[in-house]
């Protein structure tokens, strides 16, 4: 099977925001407008394709990251559609290590919000390319000069402006391109299918000639092609700054900005023009580094002919196919049928089939080449951010890094046939959702579930019910605390066993202080002389860790803390690996009483949008809430009140919101940072943990 499209005509984009910034209805314009499909969705109307969830058509919300293809001007664009909720930003996060480039799209009205800052340091991270769409245009209050403003001063970029609106709010009309020099205006009856190419409109004819040279300055900058013809005074041609765009664009020094109304079908076809013109293939990016089972670093180069390498970004339940793994191949080809490896685990797997994905709709192939992205089944044992490579190449790629979850409920089954089947369906979606965890209280016996926020885990329950048929009851959620320490202690642990023949003995002298770069855990020897033998330092190390997870408070995971093993002892017959993990957890048990432990607390970053006349008494809550205001600005006609509050004290904020503002504030939060709880407050819920209170 030949390829669909050569590398240097293929992108990988993502398209990224804040929720509700228009991500689904510019993916359904972009389907729309490519051929894919014959009609359009509507986010609003639950009908949208890339939201194919019920959860997601009930909310209005992208909740999985979906996966499509489509062709514009002989490219082929994988696009991947991510959730704006920061519940789920580890959608966000999987789908942007995999992608080449994204599409930031910002709301004209609402600016740089919470999760957009979110979203962009993720793709900071990932050095992913970027373009930027500012949307709703055609919006009451849109501003596009202050959203550029606030890229540069909230998220530290370098927007280049390559569009300006033509017209604002009911009067936008269309766009005007400084890069062509004319105008483009859209005919909404036609669903925005045909537009006009005109010449600039005289009453823009300074303000394009402004933008033009600034746009041109800011390229010349960085640019020594263009820079030349900037200082000699000749005009710039339109391919030479698309090239110069593209070029500073791939190397990650601009963002090339451009708007629209992608509800009232205005400038996508634009969009995807840039899409093509600036975002780089899969040749245009750094080729992907691994580790090979020696520790020697090598590359894979973006084409077929390589050892094949590809990375597992997404695992999903499908109840038709079984496990579908989304996988985006780095180097190399494949074809159903054969063998893998699994770098983490050393074992070999048979793909089964592949699958080109469109939504949850599924067209079968037979091969994948280097830069495609699709899904595979048949393999049984693989996680999220697992390498697949060549059997005789192996390579090991980075992994994700996934933020830990802070809200926890109870869950039971209510019938003996659901207690049967729940333990297996968690597994199942702790697999698909790394930030979903599932443990077991040992005191009370209950099932814990773990997740990102109130609506993450209301999203699991209610696909425990739908789509796997297993009714269970779920307590209110609480906070997921965390414990550290405030002092250095030692502690002292010392296993023996002796019931006849071969005993147990490990012996181990710990030492524990505050880590002094906020690390969760470290952990070194300074044990010499050979007082405890090399075969049994790991097992101690692995024995602190393991307590670690139940602290001495009240059994809340403890981070910050670092270990140095100081001494110990081992007898030459009954020494073993599993005395020496004991011993070692003993003595970290020991040190973390002495070392005045305290309960750390889930501080979350807090932005409301409201009326000013509602201000006062919104500032008042957050101050009876225990929050702290780190600024106050204007935006549009409403303020913005940005502050740090307990994640304690925000359930059924949502409402008690509502009702202070008569419904027209809204608000979002994300996590920002473990806290100490204040001493009185600390000692409510250990005693409540422990069963005093109730």
């Amino acid at each position: 099977m030949p390829r669909l499209a050569p590398l240097e005509r293929t992108r990988n984009i993502g398209i990224m925001a804040h929720i509700d910034a228009g991500k689904t209805t510019t993916t359904e314009r972009v389907l729309y407008y490519t051929g894919v499909n014959y009609k359009m969705g509507e986010v609003h109307e639950g009908t949208a394709t890339m939201d194919w969830m019920e959860q997601e058509q009930e909310r209005g919300i992208t909740i999985s990251s979906a996966a499509t293809t489509c062709f514009w001007r002989d490219h082929r664009i994988n696009i991947i559609d991510t959730p704006g909720h920061v519940d789920f930003t580890a959608e966000v996060e999987r789908s942007l290590r995999v992608l080449d480039g994204a599409i930031a799209v910002f709301c004209a009205v609402g600016g740089v919000e919470p999760q957009s800052e979110t979203v962009w340091r993720q793709a900071d991270r990932y050095c992913v390319p970027r373009v930027a769409f500012v949307n709703k245009m055609d919006r009451v209050g849109a501003d596009f000069w202050a959203v550029v403003e606030q890229m540069r001063r909230k998220l530290g970029a370098h927007p280049v402006v390559l569009q300006i609106p033509y017209g604002v709010e009911e009067a936008f009309k269309g766009v005007i391109d400084l890069v062509e020099g004319c105008a483009y205006v859209y005919n909404e009856e036609s669903l925005g299918s045909h537009y006009d190419r005109q010449p600039l409109p005289a009453d823009y004819e300074a303000a394009a000639a402004e933008w033009r040279e600034k746009m041109v300055a800011a390229l010349a900058e960085r640019d020594e092609e263009l820079l030349a013809s900037y200082v000699s005074g000749e005009l710039v041609g339109p391919q030479a700054l698309r090239a110069a765009v593209r070029r500073q664009t791939v190397a990650g020094q601009i963002t090339p900005t451009i708007c629209g109304s992608a509800f009232r079908y205005k400038g996508v076809q634009q969009l995807l023009d840039a899409v093509v013109d600036y975002l780089p293939s899969p040749l245009d990016v750094t080729a992907i580094e691994g580790h090979t089972p020696s520790g020697t670093t090598e590359t894979r180069p973006a084409d077929d002919t390589a050892p094949f390498a590809a990375l597992v970004f997404k695992i999903m339940t499908d109840p038709f196919v079984g496990q579908l793994s989304f996988v985006r191949v780095y180097s190399g080809h494949i074809a159903s049928g054969d063998q893998v490896l699994t770098a983490r685990t050393g074992n070999a797997e048979r793909l089964g089939r592949i699958l080109k994905m469109h939504a949850n709709k599924r067209e079968e192939i037979r091969e994948l080449f280097a830069g495609d992205i699709a899904a595979v089944v048949g393999l049984r044992n693989v996680v999220t951010g697992d390498t697949l490579a060549d059997p005789k190449h192996p390579i090991v790629l980075e992994a994700m890094q996934f933020p830990e979850p802070v809200i926890d409920v109870a869950i039971e089954p209510r019938t003996k046939a659901d207690q049967d089947r729940l333990g297996a369906v968690l597994a199942k979606l702790t697999q698909e959702d790394p930030t979903f965890r599932v443990q077991s209280n040992s005191e009370t016996g209950q099932t814990i579930i773990s997740g990102m926020g109130e609506l993450h885990l209301e999203v699991i329950v209610d696909r425990l019910v739908r789509e796997f048929k297993v009714n269970a009851s779920v307590g209110k959620p609480y906070v997921s605390y965390r414990e550290t320490i405030k002092l250095e202690a030692v502690g002292e642990g010392r296993f023996v066993r002796q019931v006849g023949g071969r005993g147990q003995y490990g012996h181990a002298v710990v030492r524990i202080a505050p880590s002094a770069d906020g690390a969760e855990y470290e952990f070194v020897s300074q044990v010499e002389g050979g007082k405890i033998p090399q075969e049994f330092i790991k097992p101690v190390d692995q024995g602190i860790r393991e307590a670690m997870q139940h602290g001495v408070l009240a059994g809340f995971p403890m981070i910050r803390v670092a270990a140095t093993l100081l001494d110990g002892s081992f007898h030459e017959v009954d020494s073993s690996e599993i005395a020496f993990k004991v011993a070692g957890s003993m003595a970290f048990q020991a040190a973390a009483s002495k070392a005045e432990p305290v309960l750390l607390e889930p501080l979350m970053e807090v932005e409301i949008v409201t009326p000013e006349e509602y201000m006062g008494d919104v500032i008042g809550d957050l101050n009876a809430r225990r929050g702290k205001i780190t600024s106050l600005e204007q935006r549009g006609g409403v303020r913005v009140i940005t502050a740090w509050v307990s994640l304690a004290e925000m359930f059924g904020y949502a409402t008690q919101l509502r009702s202070m503002t008569q419904g027209r504030a809204t608000y979002t939060m994300q996590f920002d940072r473990f806290e100490e709880v204040p001493k009185a407050i600390a000692d409510g819920v250990i005693a409540r943990v422990r069963g005093w209170v109730y």
